[in-house]
């Protein structure tokens, strides 16, 4: 067994599925629990946590984003198109998630003597993901995907289409490791949506930051490459089993004890941060 997916290896998962919420449950939201049970996981007082989330017609922006020139217009397009947006306090480009989009998170605790290195966590989600479809001979690849959106160096992709992309944030003592999985629908029509995103924010006005050039067809559904019809609730299926099979321990929970104030600090930081740059 490698270093990589002994982190998968805990006494307890504690396990909190918002993955049937619906619209109303809002990415500012998530990004605050993120935040919320680093905290509470690195200093000890919840075991490592797994979260899975959706929601629905929505843009998420890194910051860089919001550096583009003409970022109003492209905006105002994301709006005609039905979509809300914020900003992230992770690191990363813009993404859509929508109903067919499967979040996963998995938060660790730190330590002087224990840290986990960025390179391992990217791993760990690697590693879990390919466990999670094991039962498919198509084998998943952990690569810059070339006009994608929000590349970087584990973009996960079959046969070079991307379907996952994994961020990293950490916070007094917890790591937590963060994918977006494409599991339903068109994974071109989504990058299709981004390109034009771009095209109305940018122009052609040199930036001090790369805006990727989206090739739409670099990107697919797990449905599309796997030739499955799956659903968000079978993928999820999938995630529990594999954390089953890693732990002695998976139980259900929500926000505990003193969780639910230090979520409203960290999402009324959330609620600052889209305030500065004038998105809400």
């Amino acid at each position: 067994m490698t270093e990589e997916i002994s982190l998968l290896n805990q006494d307890k998962w504690r396990i909190i599925d918002q993955s049937s919420l619906g619209p109303s449950f809002k990415a500012m939201s998530s990004f605050a629990l993120d935040d919320t049970l680093c905290q509470t996981v690195g200093a000890g007082h919840s075991p490592a946590a797994a979260r899975a989330w959706v929601h629905h017609s929505t843009i998420v922006l890194g910051i860089q984003d919001t550096r583009l020139p003409y970022l109003e217009e492209g905006l105002s397009y994301l709006s005609q198109e039905g979509y809300s947006y914020v900003v992230r306090n992770s690191g990363g480009l813009a993404v859509v998630l929508d109903e067919g989009v499967l979040n996963l998170s998995l938060i660790f605790p730190e330590s002087e003597r224990n840290k986990i290195e960025i390179n391992r966590g990217y791993e760990t989600m690697y590693e879990l993901i390919k466990a999670m479809f094991k039962d498919f001979p198509a084998k998943i690849e952990a690569r810059e995907i070339k006009g994608s959106y929000c590349p970087g160096s584990y973009d996960l992709s079959i046969n070079g289409k991307k379907f996952a992309g994994i961020s990293q944030r950490r916070i007094r003592n917890g790591a937590a490791v963060q994918i977006y999985l494409s599991v339903e629908g068109s994974g071109s029509k989504r990058a299709e949506l981004i390109r034009e995103f771009y095209q109305r924010a940018k122009r052609d006005v040199q930036t001090k930051f790369d805006v990727p050039e989206i090739q739409p067809e670099v990107m697919a559904s797990l449905s599309e490459l796997l030739e499955r019809d799956f659903t968000v609730q079978d993928v999820m299926l999938r995630f529990l089993k594999v954390l089953q099979h890693f732990s002695g321990y998976i139980y259900n929970s929500q926000l505990e004890g003193g969780e639910a104030i230090l979520y409203e600090g960290h999402l009324s930081r959330m609620v600052e941060r889209n305030s500065k740059f004038g998105i809400l």
